[in-house]
């Protein structure tokens, strides 16, 4: 049987798993986006972080699902970033999306829908996406993503909108200011991952109204603006996949009954599914 090595990539981290048999090898390396990562940084990403923890076993073929890759001038350089790494290998890249779709859907019809870092979805008809809201990326877009949640959070403390209590505690866990996150969104490297970070001062106070209204908000924005745009949603299941739909089941169980669609399944990631698929 031959050896698949298969990476489900997003903004901050890649999930990578070298199948060999019934042996596998999982190793995470940042995030690899053709967005904010050149060809040449991508292939030492792979040099230095994967490379060594996969035991010089060469892979055959190679699966390659990230963000950012929909876009055909970005899918050729990372291609060409992964063979200067694996010489000999097949290579495949293909978005995020189609990850997210195989793995939740399989073979089957459904909606799939990615809220991690940013945010996605489509309509997969189990053999290809036939309907995708555009993503916007975390400056106009991202509804329901970990950039689009620490926005509103930082929203909420910049303009003084948090009662003491949530402005105290966030002061206590951040110590930051308004110039310093101003520099990190505006002037600094990766601000996508920057805001993303503030999703953990929304896990840690559940339960109080203002950060409950800042989920869900932005749940709220993510069905309307993308889940709504398909007629299919009301007929087939709604799957999710991403640290943040998994972080927040529980709104999105809530909000999918209000709205009566029917909820499908929620994982943490899509590597699960992408194993059981390319097997």
């Amino acid at each position: 049987m031959a050896v698949k090595l298969i990476a489900d990539s997003g903004s901050t981290k890649t999930e990578w798993c070298l199948l060999n048999g019934n042996k596998k090898i999982t190793v995470n390396t940042q995030g690899l986006s053709p967005y904010f990562l050149t060809e040449t940084q991508v292939t030492d990403i792979l040099k230095t972080e994967l490379l060594p923890k996969l035991k010089k076993q060469e892979p055959a073929e190679v699966f390659f699902y990230g963000t950012g890759c929909s876009n055909p001038v970005n899918v050729k350089m990372v291609k060409r970033a992964i063979n200067a790494v694996f010489n000999n290998a097949k290579v495949s890249v293909d978005h995020d999306l189609m990850g997210a779709a195989k793995s939740l859907c399989g073979n089957e019809k459904g909606i799939a829908c990615i809220l991690g870092t940013g945010s996605n979805s489509c309509y997969y008809n189990g053999k290809k996406i036939v309907k995708n809201s555009p993503g916007l990326g975390y400056v106009l877009g991202d509804e329901g993503a970990g950039t689009h949640l620490g926005r509103k959070v930082l929203q909420y403390y910049l303009y003084n909108t948090f009662d003491p209590d949530l402005m105290d505690r966030f002061d206590q866990k951040y110590n930051t200011n308004a110039n310093e996150i101003l520099d990190a969104v505006y002037k600094k490297p990766l601000p996508n991952r920057y805001l993303a970070g503030f999703v953990g001062f929304l896990i840690e106070n559940r339960g109080h109204f203002m950060i409950e209204n800042i989920i869900e908000d932005s749940f709220n924005d993510f069905i309307y603006n993308h889940i709504y745009k398909y007629k299919e949603s009301w007929t087939l299941p709604i799957h999710f996949v991403g640290s943040v739909a998994y972080g927040f089941k529980d709104v999105l169980k809530e909000m999918c009954s209000s709205y009566e669609l029917q909820l499908g399944s929620v994982l943490k990631n899509p590597m699960e599914g992408l194993i059981k698929f390319h097997r």
